[in-house]
């Protein structure tokens, strides 16, 4: 019983490790081609990756709660991800973070429906859940949210429950 808590122990562990930023020159090129796809301003954000055992969250949100044209701004854009997702669709991570960014080939093989990607609005934000019950395919969910981690590093952390208890 204790053996089987302890490796349950360590593969929570893994689902929460964080990922390492990226180098500083990496870091400014993402926010570079960042802004130029993602519509709402990064300085007055926030992203948020939380990995789950069937995939895990992406969390953007307005550091100030009651900046309506920011919230605004994620919600069409989480909205408009999600979609495009949902069809294979993976151009806007591509082009800030290149196509070799880790998960993108596996996501974008997988067949329609292998995984869900779930919109929400959030008070401050917007969320999108990744849901998939093939291992591979979670797999390639938490590498591609490690990468988003790593060239995100001065917008973004690990784990929705540290900012909202969600």
């Amino acid at each position: 019983m204790k053996r089987g808590l302890w490796v349950l122990g360590l593969a929570f562990a893994g689902l929460a490790a964080a990922a390492e930023p990226a180098s500083p020159a990496r870091l400014d090129e993402v926010a570079e081609r960042g802004a130029k796809v993602m519509p709402f301003d990064l300085e007055k954000t926030t992203h948020v990756f939380s990995k789950n055992a069937q995939g895990g969250r992406q969390e953007v949100v307005a550091k100030d709660a009651g900046d309506a044209a920011q919230i605004r701004l994620i919600r069409e854009h989480l909205s408009a991800l999600a979609n495009g997702f949902a069809r294979g669709d993976f151009a806007g991570p591509a082009s800030i973070h290149g196509q070799a960014m880790p998960g993108l080939a596996v996501l974008r093989a997988a067949k329609p429906g292998q995984v869900a990607y779930a919109y929400a609005d959030l008070a401050d934000g917007g969320r999108i859940d990744y849901v998939s019950g093939d291992p591979v395919l979670v797999e390639a969910i938490h590498q591609y949210f490690d990468a988003q981690l790593s060239d995100h590093a001065r917008h973004a952390m690990s784990g929705h429950h540290l900012m909202h208890g969600r």
